[in-house]
């Protein structure tokens, strides 16, 4: 099973850019798409395989709180 988390583009360099996970950043290759510095996007293995709209990353990232909270309290 794989599970996607948007990350938030927040520098490039070349085909490298530095993303977001809430706080861990990583390096991804985005050279699979075109993106630029705030946009979101999936990562798989490394590289950049899906631009996702900003309203529909946030909703998602919501949603992973919310589940996060869940397990969290015992629930």
């Amino acid at each position: 099973m794989c599970l996607a988390v948007p990350a938030e583009i927040k520098s490039i360099e070349g085909h490298l850019a530095t993303v977001d996970y809430g706080g861990v950043k990583r390096t991804a290759n985005i050279s699979l798409v075109e993106a630029k510095v705030g946009d979101y996007v999936i990562v798989h293995a490394g590289y950049a395989i899906q631009v996702m709209d900003k309203a529909e990353a946030e909703k998602t990232l919501e949603i992973f709180q919310e589940m996060l909270s869940l397990e969290n309290s015992g629930a």
